[in-house]
């Protein structure tokens, strides 16, 4: 092929060069921006505008890893077009840096990948929002410290300024601005001449364009400035911009810079460097006893909400005194106690019950979950943590309006979430087993994969900052992790791959070699290489499940769209496998799907099956009316003794203690002094102590002797002297009783503060039903009507899985097809060109038949049913009835047509009705 021809094929705008990939590349490229398949483009022009529009390119660089990010920067700095050696130059400085060198087809790939940078390695152009977006200006200084360029600079100065500087460093005077700007930029940029330039220029002179070259270029002068200053700006290598401000050209930084654009290129992500090592079974066994713990406090939590919990707000959420109480009750801080009421809300255990006075209380979806095994509890609580977008770590931030933000309120959620923990996850499970990172270089290599545009760059109060130093402590304490190392089971919660594709020295984003397809980079994944089916390959789904066509198709299809040999060579040459740098880019593990995920929970849960103790079936009765529990109980035995005593301190042994208050309690609901001590009996390894045996039946003597009972409230009992003494003890008088009859008195108290006030004043009155049966007093367990977990706020559109790219591509292609197929010109009244063809039906229908016996694909004008009028491209099967059937190139389907709606049609031309695709 001639230059000339080259330069023809060579891609004029965005669109042209999308149009020029093939279909694993498009695929790549709407999997990297998902937010560009939003909905379906109708033709590959609109697919280019979209993805030039400012939210989409913000959104596209915010997902650049730093090397691939500074390479756009660099671009943005250099000229419109590139050439890959300038651009190498601004990259790795007249030195050559071969670590810059050897990654930054790399990164040049991951950008055209994602449609950021387009043309040929002679032709690099960075999308213009891209540009505007990374381009230095005096509002928005850009990230590598350089000013504008001579050109921009001079822009507003006068023909007589620009003149005298041109003479001042020994150019000869032109005719006009523009030549001598031009001159003066040659002179800037060439090494030689400007190195004699500025030997001529005094030490402290240069010691003023030293402190400006790495940025910011701007600097302040007085309106007569120093001598020192007085001869740089006479030389032009300050410029004036503004009255009392200078600037330091580009391209005179460039060459104190040595040509690099950067002060620090970052080709090489940081490694995660360890902190600890321990044994495997050191770290299973740590993270199995932290799952534990996991479990038995979100059981403490609901219990102890059992009854009902805290007041709704009525802003929502729980108030900062019941998040205060909460934290007393589970003894732990109230950040953590924050965290474990979030997982239970995100696992769906708790909710708010919908009441008029509203409070929160456990679902009936936690009553099923009491049932689960302890491994498959936990694997929820896990799942849920993973992928729920609520963060518990902002409570107590402040919102935009100013307002405290509280736990179970609004304004939690954080979408970036589930995508920082699962990457965090990822870096530790690529360590080898029993390693704990050191979290700082986590944080690093985060910075590294995701790094911050804009005056915080480098600061470590940013969201994804915080969010990866809350799932380092959020993983300790649910069990994930061990001693700060990923467990088996946590390996396991992240599915069987991720290690394997989560390389601690690899980066995010794996970017393609310069020229190259998109889909051809380390970033396409399963994308790359994709290729024309032939021979046994053809109508097999290729490596993006995209499927080939086969000789046996009989309808037209849409064919592999091989990429142009001419679209973007590759000039320049990727770096042969053995030179490639140590820390080659591998893409990170992208999250799992719904199905995936749940198969890896379930996985996790076998794993730590084994590693969870066994429910005890007894206790240690003690002299001092305690009991010691040497590990977890079996949940009859521990709901019994959880009423009979009460828990006085926890740990790797739980101990309770028995008082008249706690075996009152269990008589209330229901049981005797016999019941209580064949439970004892039979559930102690010891036998039962004399004075535990003397308290229960002491209780239980006194237990009922009084009934208390609602008039709106009496008191009942057969014994009219100890009535006497209830009335003549002055605590009562409180309670408002009269006697009624020598047995009864009657109280202007209810029955619930009745009973109360008679057990201050130490009796043990039983409440007894309308028919006089004593009531058995269970814990009244409160429940929410049934409620889902709360859904996660995604961050942008979701990824588009295979079978909607497939669909999607065939959807643009055809539009694609429609909207620039050449159309045969009509012998009369042709139709005005991008307008639908007018004619008549005679004309319409005879077309139509004639194209059904030639095989002919038409171009049609189409007005449906709502009169919204399109155009279509079809191949014509038959007709008849007054309906056409034909194949939709547009819809790449069967469809059939009434006649009386197409407008009219014409036949396409020879070459695009011998390659409809």
């Amino acid at each position: 092929m001639s230059g000339d021809e080259k330069a023809a094929a060579a891609p004029r705008s965005l669109a042209e060069a999308l149009r020029q990939r093939d279909d694993a590349s498009l695929a790549a490229l709407l999997r990297a921006r998902p937010d560009l398949i939003t909905p379906v483009p109708t033709d590959l022009t609109q697919l280019a505008t979209r993805a030039g529009t400012r939210a989409s390119v913000v959104r596209a660089l915010e997902r650049l890893d730093r090397f691939a990010l500074q390479t756009a920067e660099a671009l943005a700095v250099a000229g419109d077009p590139a050439s890959y050696g300038e651009l190498l130059g601004l990259m790795a400085g007249d030195d050559g840096d071969p670590e810059v060198a050897a990654a930054l087809p790399r990164a040049l790939g991951a950008l055209r990948e994602r449609a950021l940078v387009w043309g040929a390695d002679d032709r690099l152009r960075l999308v213009r929002t891209a540009r505007e977006l990374l381009a230095p200006s005096p509002q928005h200084p850009s990230p590598t410290g350089l000013g504008p360029t001579v050109q921009e600079a001079t822009a507003g100065m006068s023909p007589g300024r620009i003149q005298e500087i041109v003479a001042a460093v020994g150019l000869p005077s032109t005719h006009d601005s523009v030549s001598a700007v031009a001159s003066l930029t040659a002179l800037f940029t060439d090494r030689e001449r400007m190195s004699a330039l500025l030997a001529d220029v005094p030490a402290d002179s240069l010691e003023v364009l030293d402190r400006l070259v790495w940025g910011p270029p701007y600097g302040q002068v007085t309106a007569d400035p120093a001598p020192r200053l007085r001869l740089l700006l006479d030389r032009g290598l300050l410029l004036p911009t503004a009255p009392g401000t200078v600037v330091l050209p580009r391209e005179v930084a460039l060459h104190l810079r040595a040509g690099r654009a950067h002060r620090a290129p970052e080709p090489v992500p940081p490694a995660v460097t360890a902190s600890a090592t321990h044994t495997a079974r050191v770290v299973d066994a740590t993270a199995a006893g932290q799952a534990y713990t996991a479990l038995a406090t979100v059981e403490e939590l609901l219990k102890d909400w059992d009854e009902g919990g805290p007041n709704v707000l009525r802003a929502g959420g729980l108030s900062v005194r019941d998040l205060k109480r909460t934290a007393v009750a589970l003894d732990v801080p109230e950040p953590v106690a924050a965290f474990w009421v979030e997982l239970a809300y995100a696992a769906g255990l708790l909710a708010s019950d919908g009441e008029v006075d509203e409070r929160y209380a456990a679902t009936p979806a936690y009553d099923e979950w009491l049932e689960l095994p302890p491994a498959d509890r936990w694997a929820r609580l896990a799942q849920a943590w993973l992928t729920a977008t609520r963060t518990p770590g902002v409570v107590g931030d402040r919102d935009a309006k100013d307002r405290t933000l509280s736990a179970l309120g609004p304004g939690l959620d954080r979408s970036a979430a589930p995508e920082v923990r699962h990457r965090v996850l990822a870096l530790l499970a690529a360590l080898p087993e029993g390693t704990a990172p050191d979290a700082e270089s986590v944080l690093a290599r985060l910075r590294w994969e995701r790094p911050l545009r804009g005056p915080q760059r480098t600061g470590d109060h940013d969201l994804r900052t915080r969010l990866a130093r809350w799932t380092l402590s959020e993983a300790e304490l649910l069990g994930v992790t061990g001693r700060g190392a990923m467990s088996a089971h946590g390996r396991a919660l992240l599915g069987a791959g991720a290690s394997a594709g989560a390389s601690a020295g690899a980066p995010a984003a794996g970017p393609a070699a310069p020229g190259a397809d998109a889909g051809t980079g380390a970033g396409a994944g399963a994308d790359a290489g994709a290729g024309a089916a032939s021979g046994a390959d053809a109508g097999r789904p290729g490596p993006d499940g995209l499927t080939a066509p086969g000789p046996g198709d009989k309808l037209p299809v849409h064919k592999h769209h091989p990429h142009h040999p001419t679209a973007e060579p590759p000039h320049h040459t990727a770096p042969p496998h053995d030179s490639a740098p140590p820390h080659d880019p591998t893409p990170a593990p992208a999250p799992l799907s719904p199905a995936e995920q749940a198969t890896a929970t379930a996985a996790a849960a076998r794993l730590l099956a084994p590693l969870l103790p066994e429910p005890l079936d007894h206790v240690l009765l003690q002299a001092d009316l305690t009991a010691v529990a040497p590990g977890p109980l079996r949940r009859p035995l521990a709901d019994m003794l959880g009423v009979l005593a009460n828990v006085e301190s926890k740990g790797g042994a739980t101990v309770y203690r028995f008082t008249p208050a706690s075996v009152r309690r269990a008589l209330d609901a229901g049981r005797s002094a016999a019941d209580l001590h064949a439970f004892l009996t039979e559930h102690s390894r010891t036998p039962v102590p004399q004075p535990l045996a003397y308290l229960i039946d002491d209780v239980a003597r006194k237990h009922g002797h009084l009934r208390v009972g609602a008039a709106s409230a009496y008191v009942r009992c057969d014994d009219d002297a100890l009535l006497n003494e209830i009335l003549a003890d002055k605590r009562s008088a409180g309670l408002g009783l009269r006697r009624l009859a020598p047995t009864v008195l009657a109280a202007q108290a209810d029955p619930g503060a009745l009973l109360e006030g008679l057990r201050a004043m130490g009796y043990a009155p039983a409440a007894e039903s309308a028919a006089g049966d004593v009531v058995i007093a269970r814990a009244d367990s409160h429940r929410t009507p049934p409620r889902t977990a709360p859904e996660p706020v995604p961050d942008g559109p979701p990824a588009p899985d295979t079978p909607l790219l497939s669909a999607a591509i065939r959807a643009i292609r055809a539009g694609d097809l429609a909207a620039t197929a050449p159309r045969r010109p009509a012998a009369a009244d042709p139709a005005a060109d991008g307008e639908p063809p007018r004619t008549s039906a005679a004309e319409t229908l005879a077309t139509v038949q004639a194209a059904v016996l030639t095989g002919e694909t038409l171009w049609i004008g189409y007005v449906n049913a709502d009169g919204a009028a399109s155009q279509r491209v079809i191949a014509p099967i038959r007709v008849e009835g007054g309906f056409v059937t034909a194949y939709d190139h547009t819809a790449d389907e069967v469809r059939t047509y009434p006649l009386h709606r197409i407008t009219g049609v014409a036949e396409l031309a020879e070459e695009a009705a011998a390659d409809p695709s």
